[in-house]
């Protein structure tokens, strides 16, 4: 096997690698505990964005209820401040440059 061979598979390994990792998603499981600040945990985004929070207690998409921006790649401990004592369920957006790129249901305890 010559360098030039060994080179490209290693090149070809890295890429798909990087687009298989290449993920916007929530690591939290289903379930909030209930108040001001909701902790959303571990979210992993492609690109900076944003994280919106809104209420989804009759199934569909209601009010804005807070916002916290994201990083590129890991984003431990997101918690987003909600303004009041948030009770019921809601759904969280990802956006990145507008687009939702991820979104997650979430019930509150």
């Amino acid at each position: 096997m010559s360098i030039k061979t060994i080179i490209f598979a290693a090149a070809a390994a890295a890429v798909t690698a990087t687009a298989g990792a290449a993920d916007t998603y929530f690591e939290n499981g289903q379930n909030l505990e209930g108040g001001d600040v909701l902790e959303l945990g571990l979210i992993t985004a492609d690109s900076a964005g944003v994280l919106e929070i809104y209420d989804f207690h009759t199934g569909a998409q209601g009010k804005l209820v807070g916002t916290e921006r994201l990083t590129a790649g890991a984003n431990t401990n997101v918690r987003v401040n909600t303004g009041l004592p948030q009770t019921r369920d809601v759904i969280a957006l990802v956006k990145v440059d507008g687009q939702v790129v991820a979104s997650k249901q979430f019930d509150v305890n």
